[in-house]
């Protein structure tokens, strides 16, 4: 239940608005209403809090341009994953996440969704030069900075040359230093590299804490290793709120 206590009213008090907006913070800060929760409806709110509907709205209203709050045509009002002190700044193409979260002096993370052998398609058999159907690995993870997830990570390796990846702890490293510890490979450059707009499926956005149709950057880079040799495929789904590209 939403937290009731503190409203008052009378011309030296805080506004009341500004109150349900305070209490509405504490309790997302808190657990009560936890990331992509839905919260009571105005009525109820208003209820709870014993003020008037319109004072409610504006509160939610407040919440929604802070970022806490996201509202769903016909679904109701939902708690965002919670912010990040500041967003991540990637330098270049090649930086890995764990660096760029490093330079940004936050703690990189990462949580394995899955690892598969796939067969590769036309497209990504010209770019690693190999036969079509050849087999690949693909590994899927979550990274996180300070524990808040930025991105989904979706990176795909020749498994000829990367099968020690079907087995390695993947979890809270750098994927581009495992490899580069194993095989001494690393990458350098990206071509081509694609960024654009998705929209987050329920899959994805349960992954990512935001809500399902959120707004995400898709990024797709091919990169190669210090000898011009075909390196990995990405494929990034990334928070935009917690991200910056600079270009």
């Amino acid at each position: 239940m939403p937290s009731t206590e503190g409203l008052t009213d009378g011309k030296a008090a805080i506004p009341l608005y500004q109150q349900v907006i305070d209490i509405i913070k504490n309790d997302i800060n808190s657990g009560t209403y936890k990331a992509g929760a839905r919260i009571p409806n105005e009525f109820e709110l208003a209820e709870s809090y014993k003020v008037g509907r319109v004072t409610v709205r504006r509160a939610i209203e407040e919440l929604v341009q802070q970022g806490y709050l996201t509202k769903q045509q016909g679904r109701g009002t939902f708690v965002n994953a919670p912010k990040l002190k500041r967003k991540i700044r990637q330098k270049d193409d090649v930086q890995s996440f764990s660096d760029a979260c490093r330079v940004n002096e936050m703690e990189p993370g990462a949580r394995i969704v899955s690892r598969k052998v796939l067969p590769a398609d036309a497209t990504e058999a010209q770019f690693f030069g190999v036969p079509a159907g050849s087999e690949l690995i693909c590994i899927e993870r979550v990274r996180t900075a300070d524990g808040i997830p930025v991105m989904l990570e979706n990176n795909t390796y020749v498994y000829e040359d990367n099968a020690f990846l079907a087995k390695a702890d993947l979890t809270d490293q750098s994927i581009f230093e495992v490899v580069r510890e194993q095989t001494g490979r690393g990458p350098a450059r990206t071509e081509p590299c694609t960024l654009e707009i998705a929209c987050a499926s329920p899959e994805v956005a349960r992954l990512l804490s935001v809500p399902t149709g959120e707004p995400l950057f898709y990024m797709e880079a091919y990169f190669y290793d210090e000898q011009q040799r075909p390196f990995i495929i990405g494929r990034q789904r990334i928070v935009g709120s917690r991200y910056v590209f600079d270009i």
